[in-house]
């Protein structure tokens, strides 16, 4: 944020060329990087902290990194415990006001995306939280979009039908990690589930919803990769709402897949 501590963004490459679960051709890999880099040195906001975690891949990504030496804050390259692990060594590097998190396959939609999250918490200081939406694209042809992750402002019973903002589109002010605490890792793919619901459903944090296309992500992750993993995912989803204290029959896990299918005939309207 200007004239204070900068924006943070944490962006996480985990287990490339080790293992990735997604199956991700380790040829294209550094392709899919470049991408990501470039979307953020192109956003007109340059006001932020770089910090990279890379889970010690081997496949050419990590000599990516030395075109922007000059730029990244922190760079760790060790084995961790899966993305979510990754994610809480860059909060615990993080010294901005604000962090954000994007993921491998992950870049961000248009050159505004962080001087509208700056901007929004510059303009209200008691919002904790924003968040907006996200489009998924196939593999190989990135224009292509075959999901529409379309958000809402939130209001009280959401998670419990399944809900949870898009997670590569979440900024929060680092000190709800101080207060609420980081990603569980004792979940290994729906921790971004729990956390988003520990600090909106459960500690009310103040969140503000921004219409729009934020982020844009390939399709083949861990969470949707295969019929296993969604099996999985949805079965730690209702762990974690039974672990929070959230009223929810297994039923849940229905409605959290069910409510996922409108998004695959949606198309972006903003």
């Amino acid at each position: 944020l200007r004239d204070q501590k900068p924006v943070l963004l944490d962006f996480v490459f985990t287990g490339w060329g080790q293992k990735f679960e997604a199956g991700l051709d380790n040829q294209i890999t550094p392709l899919l990087a470049q991408k990501l880099l470039k979307s953020i040195t192109l956003q007109s906001d340059q006001d932020f902290e770089w910090i990279v975690v890379d889970g010690n891949s081997t496949d050419g990504t990590a000599d990516l990194f030395e075109g922007y030496s000059d730029r990244i804050t922190h760079l760790i390259s060790e084995p961790d415990d899966g993305i979510y692990d990754a994610m809480n060594k860059g909060i615990e590097l993080a010294t901005g006001e604000i962090t954000g998190n994007l993921n491998a396959d992950d870049w961000y939609a248009h050159s505004g995306v962080l001087s509208q999250v700056a901007n929004t918490f510059s303009a209200d200081e008691s919002i904790d939280a924003v968040y907006g939406d996200i489009v998924y694209v196939t593999r190989k042809q990135p224009h292509n979009i075959v999901r529409y992750w379309e958000s809402c402002s939130y209001h009280d019973g959401l998670f419990e039908k399944g809900w949870m903002p898009a997670h590569p589109s979440f900024f929060v002010k680092r000190e709800m990690y101080s207060r609420y605490g980081k990603f569980d890792l004792d979940l290994k793919i729906q921790s971004d589930f729990e956390l988003t619901m520990r600090l909106i459903a459960i500690n009310r944090i103040k969140t503000r919803y921004l219409p729009g296309v934020m982020v844009k992500m390939r399709m083949g992750g861990v969470t949707n990769n295969r019929i296993s993993n969604v099996i999985k995912g949805n079965l730690e989803a209702y762990t974690a709402c039974r672990k929070n204290g959230l009223a929810v029959t297994p039923l849940f896990m229905v409605r959290k897949i069910l409510s996922r299918l409108p998004q695959f005939f949606r198309k972006p309207r903003h």
